[in-house]
């Protein structure tokens, strides 16, 4: 192994990783792949974005058989089995894990089980990795080109670490029973999906946000729908709270937090979930070895995703200013392939990445927010189309939230789509490409959508923003 000398050679074995290979293995290039887990998938397959919505679908599930009878479907009481939900969320991952070794095998790539570092800049033109296998034995690895793709890890808050009962995203997903009440710090994806799963499941749910709106990064019209849907949903949230401390008990834990008015509140809870966004793992790979200096642990690249060293590339969760997204990783090893193997690439434009969260209801948005064009100096135009006007949503009992669409007044350029609905996670792809090829608002009025589909109601939306929507 020591001898061959790959055209790339990538560390970490998440999307933006495998993506990344086997786009080079379909260019023609000779890869590596190296992961110290003991299945390939990183975050996102084994304790990410695939167990948690393989969740919230069962999760979804279970509140239709609550009231099947609106559905002229009459069912015995149902019972929740929590080891099914495991377990069918465990068969969800192994089959995709299997499919993973299956295509590094299809793609000649060479997946390697160890923990790759870097041992310096390249020499004559060649890199060299040092790996630990998980045997514990010391070998290298030879490329021209290094991708380095390690992934992050769930922050947790400052003097404590995660267990049975103070959790990340690692630990709820193996905890043995659904808990009967969950406090959940932070209210980005992670806490509102595990939020809106537990709810489901029966849980009495409280939030707590240190920010003074619940999904912080979403446009404003976006948080406030979703903070009053959440508590029709009878889900607690707390805005501008702070929390002060920890205290285990025989019951679970109790939170002591302060309110956004100053004064303090306790909250008893059988389990507690940290969801306060996820650090850079590149701690030990080897950065102090070549021209590489993190910014607070994330790596600085330019758009090609070329770092301060040369042949050495960052994708995925570590790049700073990058969503942490699996997409977004994905999409840039796509890149990365693209430009080691002198083929067309296309950088990612960051002004058009998609953000998805999936709870109830589900969040979609892609470009800016109204606060944002604003700022920008765009003469900004809004339009906004309920769902309680489209026929699908009827169908599917599932009437609340709307689209939202920000355009440029001047040009009728679409700026920013932000959809909070049901399948928002599904038609914001439209939306995403409508920017990518600045479409217009016009262009998009006259673009024919299927009917009844909860598509339509971007039509609509479209529409709107010259107060020429159909449906309401």
């Amino acid at each position: 192994m020591a001898d061959t000398i790959y055209d790339l050679v990538v560390l970490g074995g998440g999307p933006a990783g495998y993506t990344c290979a086997i786009r080079a293995s379909q260019y023609g290039l000779k890869a590596a792949l190296i992961d110290a887990n003991d299945r390939l998938g990183g975050t996102c397959l084994l304790w990410g974005c695939i167990p948690t919505k393989s969740m919230l679908f069962s999760a979804e599930l279970w509140d239709h058989l609550k009231h099947a009878d609106r559905y002229g479907i009459d069912v015995t009481p149902p019972k929740l089995n929590w080891k099914g939900v495991l377990a069918r969320k465990d068969d969800v991952i192994t089959r995709h894990t299997k499919g993973l070794d299956f295509l590094m095998k299809k793609n000649k790539i060479n997946a390697i089980k160890g923990y790759g570092r870097l041992t310096g800049p390249a020499k004559d033109g060649v890199h060299t990795i040092e790996v630990k296998t998980a045997d514990g034995k010391a070998e290298t690895i030879k490329a021209k080109k290094v991708v380095l793709a390690t992934g992050s890890d769930a922050r947790m808050l400052p003097g404590y670490k995660a267990d049975t009962t103070i959790l990340t995203n690692y630990e709820i997903l193996k905890i043995d029973e659904a808990p009967k009440s969950l406090v959940v710090v932070g209210s980005g994806a992670v806490g509102v999906e595990f939020a809106s799963i537990f709810k489901s499941f029966g849980a009495e749910v409280t939030i707590l946000e240190a920010l003074p709106r619940m999904v912080p990064a979403e446009d404003e019209d976006i948080s406030k729908e979703l903070l009053r849907l959440f508590k029709k949903r009878e889900i607690d949230v707390h805005l501008s709270a702070k929390v002060d401390k920890f205290e285990k008990n025989k019951d679970g834990v109790l939170v002591h937090f302060t309110k956004a008015d100053g004064t303090s509140e306790t909250k008893q809870a059988e389990k507690v979930l940290v969801a306060v966004g996820r650090a850079p793992r590149t701690y030990d790979v080897g950065l102090d070895k070549v021209k590489i200096t993190p910014d607070r642990g994330f790596i600085v690249t330019n758009e090609w995703m070329e770092t301060t060293e040369p042949g050495i590339y960052a994708i995925g969760d570590i790049v700073a200013g990058l969503p942490q997204l699996a997409h977004v990783g994905s999409m840039a090893g796509l890149v990365v392939a693209a430009r080691i193997a002198g083929k067309y690439a296309k950088a990612v434009n960051r002004a058009h990445i998609p953000g998805c969260t999936y709870c109830d209801p589900q969040i979609a948005s892609v470009g800016l927010t109204e606060a944002q064009a604003k700022e920008k100096g765009y003469q900004v135009k809004i339009g906004k189309f309920p769902f309680v006007g489209n026929s699908k949503a009827t169908i599917l009992d599932a009437h609340d939230g709307f689209v939202k669409v920000v355009s440029d007044a001047k040009h009728g350029e679409i700026l920013g789509v932000h959809i909070i609905g049901t399948t928002a996670t599904e038609i914001i792809a439209e939306a995403v490409t409508a920017i990518q090829l600045e479409a217009t608002i016009e262009e998009m009025m006259f673009t024919i959508h299927a009917h009844p589909t909860v598509a339509e109601a971007l039509l609509d939306g479209f529409s709107s923003v010259e107060g020429m929507a159909v449906n309401v």
